[in-house]
């Protein structure tokens, strides 16, 4: 069986077709559709993600199943709505389910995009074989996915798992999604370059930051200490309220390895409950830039409905 998988991000669309093996069998990345800084309206995302699964299908010649879409926002997954997306403007109340499957003529199911990616890590990942398991994703937003039990957690109105706009102070700086100091206001990939411009008197890129750190440049070691610190804040309430076997962490800022795992252990360690600290194990994705396309695929097969 092979099925399509969709990541959908604020910078880049990534797809591809995937086995029942989790192999992804053929890839395609298109840069998001966009206006100088602006990415274009949802009606013009929508026909380039239909013209490019017409053209994985054409030039793989297998048989599709289905197609499933993680996205970057919260979505009713039982109805295929976007609700809205935090990072990109024009998607309020979306109904992209039923648009590609009338386009197409296949079934789709769709859901968060870190939802996916924890459905990837969870079936084939660092989350394998693990009941009770948080996915976080570190990039431009920060999302997290939740499975308790064996079974992906949605929530009330399928909205759950949002860790990223948890508040970690009581006053800050105002998110996009609303909020008042939201994790992903600190430590979303557009404030950590921010801050190193601050620091460094000039941009530089995560890589770069990464780099001077590694090579013991005190500001960049500093400023990654940050980072892992105050996600350290919210993981320590996550590990308290859920009691995780894992957290999983993947996404572009998590490059950075063990400059943000091992401070983030010891603030863990030092700040959580005692018997949830000891039980928790904080890892890193194994899935790598397929996380989202395999992840996605998988919503087709109805692995934790």
């Amino acid at each position: 069986m092979y099925t399509i998988g969709i990541d959908l991000g604020a910078t880049f669309v990534k797809m591809g077709l995937v086995d029942d093996k989790g192999k992804v069998c053929f890839r395609r990345k298109i840069e998001t559709p966009r206006r100088g800084q602006a990415c274009l309206p949802p009606t013009i995302i929508i026909d380039a993600i239909i013209d490019n699964i017409r053209d994985i299908i054409k030039a793989s010649s297998k048989k599709v199943s289905g197609v499933g879409i993680g996205v970057p926002g919260p979505v009713d997954s039982k109805k295929g709505i976007v609700h809205y997306f935090p990072n990109i403007k024009g998607w309020e109340e979306v109904p992209l389910k039923s648009i590609l499957e009338k386009k197409l003529s296949l079934e789709v199911e769709l859901d968060n995009d870190v939802n996916a990616m924890t459905l990837g890590e969870f079936v084939f990942g660092a989350g394998k074989y693990c009941d009770n398991l948080v996915c976080l994703t570190l990039g431009t937003g920060v999302g997290g996915g939740i499975i308790i039990g064996g079974k992906l957690y949605r929530g009330g109105s399928m909205c759950a798992g949002e860790i990223g706009h948890m508040p970690i102070n009581e006053t800050g700086p105002k998110c996009n999604c609303g909020g008042i100091a939201c994790l992903e206001r600190y430590i979303g990939n557009r404030y950590i370059l921010e801050r190193a411009k601050k620091a460094f008197g000039s941009n530089i890129t995560l890589e770069t930051l990464t780099s001077l750190a590694k090579s013991g440049n005190k500001k960049a070691i500093a400023i990654w200490t940050d980072v892992a610190e105050k996600l350290g804040v919210a993981l320590v309430e996550v590990v308290n309220l859920l009691n995780p076997d894992k957290i999983v962490i993947g996404g572009g800022v998590s490059k950075a390895g063990s400059l943000i795992l091992n401070p983030l252990k010891r603030q863990i360690k030092g700040r959580a409950m005692k018997d949830q600290a000891k039980h928790v194990k904080i890892v890193l994705a194994k899935l790598g830039a397929d996380a989202g396309i395999i992840g996605a695929s998988l919503l087709y097969s109805n692995v934790t409905k």
